[in-house]
C-alpha cells in the first residue's frame, strides 16, 4: 500500500531513502554512518514533520539544535543526509522543493583544528624505533602516503618488484572487507625508493601468508583491523618514540602517517598535481585545503620579492 504524499513524515521518507541506499549497494560502512545519522539526529528531532509541511525554518533550527547538541562535523554530515532524504522524496513527487537545499554551514576556519604533522625527526625516530615484525608497514605508510585502509587491503600481487611501483586498486573498511578504493583517482601507481623495495622484499619472506596473500595481514593471514594497528602497533611505538602530549597521551592518529609522507613529498619540490596523484585526492582543490600551508616558503618569498624590486629599479 502506497502512502499519500500528504501523510508522508521525514521519518518515512528517511526510510525509503535508506532502501534506495540499499539497492545501489552502498558500502557498509557508509550505510552504518548513513543509518546513524538517521536514528540518532533526523528522527529524534524533526522526524514525525510531515515532508509537505516542512520549511526552510524548521530546517534551520535543526541545524542550530545540531551545533548546540553535537560537533560541527556531525552537523554538517547530517544536513547534507536530510537534503539527500528530501532529494529522494522529490524525485518521488512526494514533495515539490529541497527546502534544504538552501540552509548552509557556513564554513570558518577558526573552527577547524590546527594540523600538526610529525616533524623528521620524530618520522626518523618512528622508523628506528619500529619492532621488525611492524617496520615494513610503517616505512610503506611514511613513503607512499597510502590510507591505512589501502594498506591494509594491499596484496603482494599488487607490488611489482622489478617496476619498483605498488598498484593501489582495492581497499578494506572497517568491517575488514575488501571493496573499491575510496573514489575513482584511488586507484593509482606509485613508486618504491631502493630502500623500501628491500625491506618489502625482505619481509615478504617472513609475512604470515593467507587467502588473501596480504602485506600486512594479522598473525593469521587475515584482513588485520584499523584498531589493532593503532592499538597495538602505533599507539606503542610513539609512546616508545616519546611523540606524546603534556599529559604522556600520543600524539597522532594514523592519518598521520600520511600527513606525514605528504609533507616529505612536499620538501621534495614535488608539483602539487603530482602530489595528489600520488595521494589519490579526487581533485586538487582538496590537496591545497589539507597541504596548501606546506607549499608555502616565507624565505623564497622574501628571495623573489628581492628579485621583482631589483629587476625593476635596475631599469
Amino acid at each position: 500500500m502506497i502512502t499519500p504524499t500528504d501523510v508522508i513524515t521525514i521519518s518515512e521518507a528517511a526510510k525509503i531513502w535508506l532502501a534506495r541506499c540499499e539497492l545501489e549497494q552502498l558500502e557498509r560502512a557508509t550505510m552504518h554512518s548513513y543509518r546513524g545519522h538517521v536514528r540518532n539526529h533526523i528522527e529524534p528531532k524533526i522526524g514525525h514533520l510531515l515532508l509537505t509541511d516542512l520549511t526552510a525554518a524548521d530546517v534551520r533550527e535543526f541545524l542550530d539544535s545540531m551545533l548546540e547538541d553535537s560537533t560541527r562535523a556531525m552537523a554538517k554530515k547530517c544536513l547534507t543526509t536530510l537534503r539527500s532524504i528530501i532529494s529522494c522524496a522529490q524525485e518521488r513527487d512526494h514533495v515539490t522543493s529541497n527546502v534544504a537545499r538552501e540552509i548552509k554551514l557556513r564554513r570558518s576556519q577558526r573552527h577547524d583544528p590546527e594540523r600538526v604533522f610529525p616533524t623528521k625527526d620524530e618520522i626518523r625516530a618512528l622508523i628506528a624505533n619500529a619492532p621488525t615484525r611492524h617496520q615494513p608497514l610503517i616505512m610503506t605508510a611514511l613513503f607512499t602516503g597510502m590510507r591505512m585502509s589501502e594498506l591494509r587491503g594491499l596484496t603482494w600481487a599488487a607490488i611489482d618488484f622489478d617496476r619498483s611501483i605498488i598498484t593501489v586498486n582495492q581497499r578494506a573498511d572497517r568491517y575488514c572487507a575488501m571493496g573499491n578504493t575510496k573514489s575513482r583517482a584511488g586507484r593509482r601507481e606509485i613508486p618504491m625508493g631502493p630502500q623500501l623495495a628491500s625491506v618489502l622484499k625482505e619481509w615478504k619472506l617472513a609475512c604470515p601468508t593467507g587467502e588473501q596473500g596480504l602485506v600486512f595481514p594479522n598473525g593469521a593471514g587475515n584482513v588485520e583491523t584499523h584498531s589493532n594497528i593503532y592499538n597495538r602497533i602505533f599507539s606503542p611505538l610513539m609512546v616508545k618514540c616519546g611523540i606524546v602530549d603534556g599529559e604522556g597521551k600520543p600524539r597522532f592518529s594514523l592519518h598521520a602517517l600520511r600527513h606525514a609522507a605528504a609533507s616529505l613529498f612536499i620538501e621534495q619540490g614535488w608539483s602539487p598535481k603530482k602530489i595528489q596523484t600520488m595521494l589519490g585526492h579526487s581533485s586538487i582543490t582538496m590537496t591545497y585545503d589539507v597541504y596548501g600551508h606546506l607549499f608555502h616558503d616565507p624565505a623564497k618569498d622574501v628571495d623573489l620579492m628581492g628579485e621583482m624590486e631589483r629587476g625593476l629599479l635596475a631599469a
